[in-house]
Parts: C-alpha cells; structure tokens; sequence
C-alpha cells in the first residue's frame, strides 16, 4: 500500500515538484536534494532526501537541532517547510522500503547516540519502519531539547505498541 501511494503522489505531485526545483535553485546555493543518514529499523543507516531548505553551509559548525524561527532556513524554505512541500523526494525512502507513511520519525546517528544515553528506551523507537509522518509529529511540536525529546518519546512508543493499519490512518 506505502509503495502503490508514494508512486501515485509522486506521479501527481511532478508539476509542483519541477516549479519548486528552479526555485530553490534561483533562491539559494547549493544542490535542490538534500541527502542525510538517518536511523532506520533496527538500528540501519540509511539515506533520506529531502528538498534543501536551509543554507547550503548550515552546519558547519556540525549537526544540530532545528529551532524554531531558525535563521539557517531560507525565505522559501520556509514556505516548503509550512507546506510539508521539503518532505516529497522521501517518497522515494518509501518506494525502496526505507520508511512507510506512517512510524516515528527517522534520526540522525549523531543524534541517536547521544539520546540513547540520555532518555531510556529511546532505542525501542527503531523497533518498526520509521516513518513520514508519526503520532508523535501531528501530536507534538519538533523538540529542541531533551525534555522535549522524551514527551516525544512517549507518542512514538504509544504508536509502537498500538500500531494498525486504522492507526495509521487515524
């Protein structure tokens, strides 16, 4: 089913697609796809993409969180990022199996580690195919900090244990 609608919305979302690429083109420097390894099921890295959203040296002082009114975000980027528009190529993680619609939200492995000795059970998070979208996202705002992390937490294990198909959906 993940695979049929990503083709689907894929196909019907080209036109958009084309008209953003020679935007953020003309908008910024830099490639249009972002790229960036993520933690997938059980702990496997892969590459997740997305439309570029940020400046092209956004971390170069290494990785870190996104904040709210982040200054790293460009003027379209912000608009892509209201309009969930940046989330499109990952369409393609669901199409090769990466991700579904529907599960916690993939992290960095930078970021994993560090959470894992922090907040317990954070691991427990890997234990489905991560997501699009998650409870935890449509539930509770990005967390910039590990308090924030952990209400997070709360909504991806609560997933984790009552996931179905009417869930996701929900």
């Amino acid at each position: 089913f993940d695979i049929f609608l990503a083709i689907i919305i894929g196909i019907c979302s080209i036109p958009v697609l084309i008209v953003v690429l020679i935007i953020i083109k003309i908008d910024s420097v830099g490639p249009i796809i972002y790229r960036q390894i993520r933690v997938g099921r059980n702990g496997d890295f892969f590459m997740l993409y997305k439309l570029r959203t940020m400046q092209f040296d956004a971390e170069k002082n290494g990785p870190q969180w996104t904040q709210k009114n982040d200054l790293r975000v460009t003027r379209f980027g912000r608009l892509l990022r209201a309009l969930y528009i940046d989330e499109l190529p990952q369409l393609i993680n669901i199409i090769k199996g990466d991700i579904s619609f529907v599960g916690p939200r993939p992290e960095r492995p930078e970021f994993v580690e560090k959470l894992k000795k922090e907040i317990r059970f954070y691991e427990m998070r890997t234990l489905v195919q991560p997501g699009l979208t998650g409870w935890a996202q449509i539930s509770h705002e990005a967390p910039i900090s590990i308090e924030e992390t952990k209400n997070k937490l709360a909504y991806d294990l609560y997933y984790i244990k009552n996931c179905s198909m009417i869930f996701d959906f929900i």
